[in-house]
């Protein structure tokens, strides 16, 4: 053991005194490496910042999956051949609003999914809003408010009162409120179905970001807007937030075939959305995978002009005893002496360039567009790659080396 670790620090040695010697260029494939490094940690931490920012602004306002009763559907009593031309066009029937059938139990036995990290009962449908001459068409939403925070956290969008429904209070967005001359405290008339209405006062005031969201949502308590949708005892929907994002899809499906209701997660609704992000995560592949490559060209170059250069020395070392495989093992080291060094000031060039972007992209609040922030994995990550790649491209150049016949490279010279 001690053997080969007198062995390896010769190798070592060896490599670090040919890298001192051609300083220069030595320097040059470092820098190179370095910048490779930088880029990728920049677009990394870039890249991945805005998918977490667009992921947040997205799902901060739904639920990752939504389950609802099964869509009603027209049943075809007779065969279509049996019937007249004219008569086989099928309309399809306005969907009413129904309550997920016993969804009480279906609370509970998601609460027991150990996927699942919230769970909140939702009932949900079209009113309208009055205050004087003011009147506007809204949704309204019961919910159980600290069970939908854990889903929608309402209340940290609050830009006036609070988030508090109550039997005779209301929260409403702050387009809404504009639209109908309303401030905390004041009260408005919503009105249901079948003539049902109600007068509420203004709790408080949100504002979500999403014009359609914040021109038309009303929160209350579920058993207030049950009685004005005519919906006693009912919840429209159920929604769901698990602990794996890009696992709702294969989740909705799970459900949809346990509980036999209809199941929607936030992929369905958001395709494009999962197209960007998707279209974004293989541009960052490619972007590495060039990156990668243009290290390793520049590394493999600089050794195989060095194996050139340092025939004689080879030679040498060769005809006093070195082996072919110590000769390989020195020029190994140095590709990877060469990628860790590289990729140690590239992480560092790369962290310096996240934290410029940081304080020059800031809005005129101070408030940063997005958080950007290369994790110590990202660093890790990127130095293991240039490491790796450094001892890669070195392998030709080292097998070369270590092919040398030490009489003919000592004559050369």
């Amino acid at each position: 053991m001690k053997l080969m670790d007198l062995r390896l620090w010769y190798e070592s040695r060896l490599a670090v005194e040919f890298l001192r010697e051609g300083r220069a260029q030595s320097l040059l494939i470092i820098l190179g490496v370095g910048l490779g490094v930088a880029v990728i940690v920049f677009v990394l931490a870039l890249i991945s910042g805005l998918q977490d920012n667009l992921i947040e602004r997205t799902l901060g306002t739904q639920a990752h999956v939504s389950l609802q009763a099964p869509e009603e559907a027209v049943r075809v009593l007779r065969d279509p051949a049996e019937v007249d031309i004219a008569a086989q066009a099928v309309n399809e029937r306005a969907q009413r609003l129904r309550s997920v059938q016993n969804w009480q139990a279906l609370v509970a036995a998601l609460e027991d999914e150990s996927r699942v990290t919230a769970v909140s009962p939702v009932v949900s449908g079209p009113a309208f809003a009055r205050r004087g001459q003011a009147f506007e068409s809204v949704a309204l939403l019961g919910i159980d408010p600290a069970r939908y925070a854990q889903i929608v956290p309402v209340q940290e969008d609050m830009v006036a009162g609070e988030f508090r429904p109550t039997a005779n209070e209301v929260v409403i967005g702050n387009v809404l409120a504009d639209k109908l001359g309303v401030e905390v405290g004041d009260r408005i008339r919503l009105e249901g179905t079948d003539a049902r209405a109600g007068n509420f006062q203004i709790a408080g005031i949100f504002s979500l970001g999403v014009r359609d969201l914040d021109e038309r949502f009303v929160y209350l308590p579920i058993r207030p807007v049950q009685t004005l949708l005519n919906l006693p005892g009912g919840v429209t929907s159920v929604d769901v937030t698990i602990d794996e994002i890009f696992q709702a899809e294969s989740f909705a499906e799970d459900l949809r075939l346990r509980f036999r209701v209809n199941a929607e997660s936030w992929m369905e609704t958001n395709e494009q959305l999962l197209n960007a992000l998707r279209s974004q995560s293989q541009s960052t592949n490619l972007i590495q995978v060039f990156v990668g490559i243009s290290v390793a060209f520049g590394i493999a170059s600089v050794l195989a002009v060095s194996v050139v250069q340092r025939r004689r020395e080879i030679g040498i070392l060769r005809a006093t005893g070195s082996t072919a495989n110590q000769v390989m093992t020195v020029f190994l080291i140095q590709g990877g002496i060469v990628g860790l060094l590289g990729s140690f000031l590239g992480s560092l060039g790369g962290l310096g360039m996240v934290s410029l972007f940081t304080a020059l992209g800031a809005r005129p609040d101070r408030e940063a567009l997005f958080d950007v922030t290369a994790g110590a994995g990202l660093v890790m990550g990127a130095m293991l790659l240039a490491t790796v790649t450094g001892i890669l491209a070195a392998y030709f150049p080292a097998r070369r080396a270590a092919k040398m016949d030490p009489v003919a490279a000592i004559r050369d010279e």
